[in-house]
């Protein structure tokens, strides 16, 4: 059984506005729950072209430090700041970059273990819904937190038996029948907003033979919830120095659909990326690449076939209007199979479950030539987690938006493209297009101004067969 997904409802996150009221599109999303369950491989199916990253903490060690003290700091707003000519700009082009990972040169998600923008905390429970004597809904409620999302170690259940995991208005709402093994240990899709409502459906059980057959029920062990915003930049703060310099200067990204009529072009190729929300608290920005079932994001963002199963990926996450806080309806789907994946050139190429729900939002392809010096730039990405911004305006005067050295060191020499456009935790993964040719010159992973990504022609030459 193939797990499908509902449509979400979200906000659009400003995360940064702090004191605002959080706003809400409410749309009903049908009277029917839908989505099933996504089976996990039996036994690994991932290419891999070089060594994989070392393994992330286990669930102790991320729930306790997760569950550690922070210190609550308001938090400056995130939109668009007047345009000023950046001092990095001018950094000579043949000083040797600061090495990989370093506070000068962090990894754009290096705040959660693997490399990934941490988003949200995991929180260790022990909830039953029991056939027999147990309750048959669960309401799992965290005040102020971003989404809510529940993790299941047993799903004992009846054939015809299904959970539904919804808000409590039933306007977001997913449906999960019970699946071939009882002890599978699964997450279900991510509830927008506090609170999570989990909730068993019995099928017609007439002679009650049903509650026979032994120990049924499901059990709840960790939900994951998102920070606020408070907590989030506390977070960010406790990532220690060097996070903020890859906002090069003023801050010159904007919501995407503000370039809707202004630039159409780049916000058209902006709704080919998407927001990974990985392993239930940890963030990064993918993109489809090319016409079939692809997307691609960093090696340091996903490794293997396992980790994209737990893979939520959301297109469409987009403010609904320039400068607001009300989102489109995101569409949520799972990563499926990791096809290929490089630590050296820092990219995982990877299938979705569910692509013909997402086929309508096109793809971006890789530029096969080599970028040059001062050629401009644009980079639409999911910077801390909020809807797609874009960096790089068209007709900016500052210029920060182009190609600095496009023969820079990543983890390996002459990898790289550097740039200074505006970039922030969670970018990682983020395409950077050329403005002449729309096409992708760089896969973003590395900010410290100037920020860099892995060049487009050589991922374009390693990914051909796959493409």
């Amino acid at each position: 059984m193939r797990r499908k997904t509902g449509i979400v409802i979200g906000t659009c996150a400003a995360f940064a506005l702090a004191g605002t009221a959080t706003a809400v599109v409410v749309t009903q999303a049908g009277d029917r729950p839908v989505g099933t369950w996504h089976e996990s491989p039996p036994l690994a199916r991932t290419q891999v072209a070089a060594q994989a990253k070392a393994p992330a903490a286990t669930i102790e060690e991320s729930a306790r430090a997760e569950r550690a003290t922070v210190t609550k700091t308001p938090v400056k707003s995130a939109r668009s700041a007047p345009v000023k000519p950046s001092a990095a700009a001018s950094a000579p082009a043949s000083a040797t970059p600061p090495s990989p990972g370093t506070r000068e040169r962090p990894i754009e998600s290096a705040t959660a273990t693997g490399g990934r923008e941490r988003i949200g905390e995991l929180v260790p429970v022990r909830k039953v819904l029991e056939y027999l004597s147990g309750p048959k809904v669960q309401k799992f409620h965290y005040p102020g937190a971003s989404y809510v999302k529940v993790h299941f170690d047993r799903m004992a259940m009846l054939p015809g038996d299904y959970l539904t995991v919804s808000n409590p208005s039933g306007t977001e709402s997913y449906r999960y029948d019970a699946p071939k093994e009882p002890e599978s240990s699964r997450w279900a899709m991510s509830i927008t907003g506090e609170t999570a409502v989990v909730r068993m459906h019995r099928a017609v059980n007439p002679l009650g033979l049903g509650d026979l057959l032994g120990d049924l029920g499901v059990r709840v062990d960790r939900v994951a919830k998102g920070f606020d915003r408070t907590e989030k930049a506390s977070k960010r703060q406790k990532a220690g120095p060097g996070r903020e310099e890859s906002v090069c200067g003023a801050d010159t990204s904007s919501d995407a659909v503000c370039y809707q009529s202004a630039d159409p072009v780049a916000y058209t190729k902006s709704k080919a990326i998407a927001r990974l929300l990985i392993n239930g608290t940890e963030l990064c920005t993918g993109w489809r690449v090319g016409p079939q079932n692809r997307m691609i994001t960093n090696n340091h963002c996903l490794t293997s076939t396992g980790e994209a199963y737990d893979t939520e990926v959301w297109f469409n996450y987009q403010c609904a209007k320039c400068g607001g806080y009300d989102v489109f309806k995101p569409t949520k789907v799972w990563g499926d199979k990791v096809l290929a994946t490089d630590k050296t050139l820092d990219y995982t190429l990877f299938s979705v479950d569910g692509f013909a729900t997402v086929e309508k939002f096109g793809y971006l392809t890789f530029d096969t030539t080599r970028p040059v010096r001062g050629q401009e730039l644009y980079v639409p990405q999911h910077p801390a987690g909020e809807p797609t911004k874009i960096a790089g305006a068209k007709g900016d005067k500052a210029s920060n938006c182009a190609v600095e050295n496009p023969d820079y060191t990543g983890y390996t020499a002459h990898s790289d493209v550097s740039y200074f456009c505006d970039t922030a935790g969670g970018s990682s993964g983020s395409p950077v297009l050329s403005r002449r040719t729309n096409k992708v010159v760089a896969l973003h992973h590395f900010g410290g101004c100037p920020n860099s990504g892995v060049r487009g022609d050589l991922l374009a030459a390693r990914l051909r067969t796959y493409l």
